[in-house]
């Protein structure tokens, strides 16, 4: 429920009176004596669905946007009349729940700070990103996300269009790339300067640590978070709830992959760099799609009809961009998905193989077998044959002591290279298990 309160111009009394009994609206009427363009102040209760319509045909009858309008939350009403308006305006859908297109631009000024503020802080989310990637700490990563202000922004720039304010639009992408693209470079000198001072172990592998290896060779199933984290936090903007949450989910699709980007970068990767970089932009330009489309959907507009349509057609365009940059760099994100499928299979093919040598030696068995790929740390090449990125296969095998077999190790070999376009690295551990 929201209480209202507006200034009426001189003339417009009778008017606006006679629009709010129509509309079945309880109202209070008090005199405006500090301006000579006002005359009358009107105060009313509104369910919170109702507050735009009501507002914009005041607006159709005279009430311009330079009337003083306030909406403030009403914690209970006691009113005949008012139960019958919650009664008109009641559905069973997000509807019901759904606040002014003027509560909507409000809010997302409100979760948008200053640019200074901002901007520092999505850099300390970074830096505290990198240093939870390189600790390999889950609970460092979720604490980066939970300081970065992305949520305004990103939920701006899709207010901005839909609605048609251009300078919310501008400003809210702005705020995004500009934030991305600082966030990266912070994360890139941390994480050298961490390198540098001996805070990373000398020779270590960010290919090898979880946290890292996940977010520089992305795959296409991440795009979905990205999809999900703008269509909630517009339901959650607009539904008036609670949009801190929502805010760490988008964070989720983008200040990680930042920091991996600085990471990969300073450690000379820059093809890893590359793949966390277009993770990046495609959850960043996710996020303002299913903003938009989900902002579209349940109803805002622009509060005329000429608007409407110069907004529709804005929209279309916008959504068009989106959508084709998304398919362009997905087809990077497809390529590794792909080629991470393709190392899988090898990975499993070489086991069978590995098991149906060792299986003709009854003391044998396999123990464990790995793939490495290239040490650039990104599984996608030119080539669609993934196993061109195999560096090396290392086969752990276990029986008694002293059965150390050369032929064993030629046979392994043979096998697990017919399965491969280049000659790859067959490396055969022979492990103790029990006695001869």
């Amino acid at each position: 429920m929201r209480h209202i309160q507006v200034t009426v111009p001189i003339g417009k009394r009778e008017t606006v009176l006679e629009l709010l009994d129509e509309e079945g609206v309880d109202y209070v009427v008090t005199d405006e004596t500090s301006s000579r363009e006002y005359d009358t102040v009107v105060y009313f209760p509104l369910p919170t669905n109702a507050v735009e319509p009501i507002l914009d045909s005041l607006q159709n009858v005279g009430v311009d946007q330079e009337s003083y309008t306030v909406v403030m939350d009403a914690e209970a009403v006691v009113s005949t009349r008012f139960d019958e308006l919650q009664e008109a305006y009641a559905t069973e859908s997000v509807e019901e729940e759904q606040i002014s297109r003027q509560e909507l631009l409000t809010q997302a000024n409100e979760l948008t700070p200053t640019f200074s503020v901002f901007f520092t802080m999505t850099l300390i989310s970074a830096v505290v990103a990198t240093v939870g990637l390189l600790l390999d700490s889950p609970a460092v990563v979720v604490g980066s996300m939970v300081i970065a202000p992305l949520i305004g922004p990103a939920l701006s720039a899709s207010i901005g269009t839909v609605v048609n304010d251009r300078e919310v639009f501008f400003t809210g992408m702005r705020y995004q790339f500009a934030g991305v693209a600082g966030g990266i470079v912070a994360a890139a000198i941390f994480a050298w300067l961490f390198q540098t001072l001996f805070l990373v172990p000398p020779g270590a592998e960010i290919t090898e640590i979880d946290e890292v290896a996940e977010r520089i060779a992305p795959e296409l199933l991440l795009l979905p978070v990205a999809l999900g984290a703008g269509a909630a936090g517009i339901l959650s903007l607009a539904t008036g709830f609670s949009v801190a949450i929502v805010g760490v989910m988008i964070a989720a699709a983008l200040v990680p992959p930042m920091a991996a980007a600085g990471i990969a970068l300073a450690w000379g990767l820059p093809v890893a760099a590359l793949g966390s970089t277009v993770l990046v932009l495609v959850n960043l330009l996710g996020v303002n799609l299913a903003g938009l489309l989900t902002l579209w959907y349940i109803g805002y507009r622009p509060e005329n009809w000429f608007e409407t349509s110069i907004a529709q057609r804005k929209l279309l365009k916008q959504i068009g961009i989106f959508v084709v940059v998304i398919a362009v760099l997905s087809l990077f994100l497809a390529g590794i998905t792909y080629t991470s499928y393709q190392v899988s299979a090898f990975e499993e093919t070489a086991s069978q193989e590995a098991e149906d040598v060792l299986a003709e030696h009854d003391a044998l068995t396999l123990l464990e077998l790995s793939v490495e790929v290239h040490e650039d740390g990104a599984p996608f090449g030119s080539s669609l044959d993934a196993t061109e990125q195999v560096d090396v296969v290392i086969i752990e095998v276990g029986g008694p002591p002293e059965t150390y077999d050369s032929a064993v190790i030629e046979q392994l070999d043979e096998r697990i290279n017919q399965h491969t376009s280049d000659e790859t690295t067959v490396q055969v551990r022979f492990v103790t298990t029990g006695s001869g």
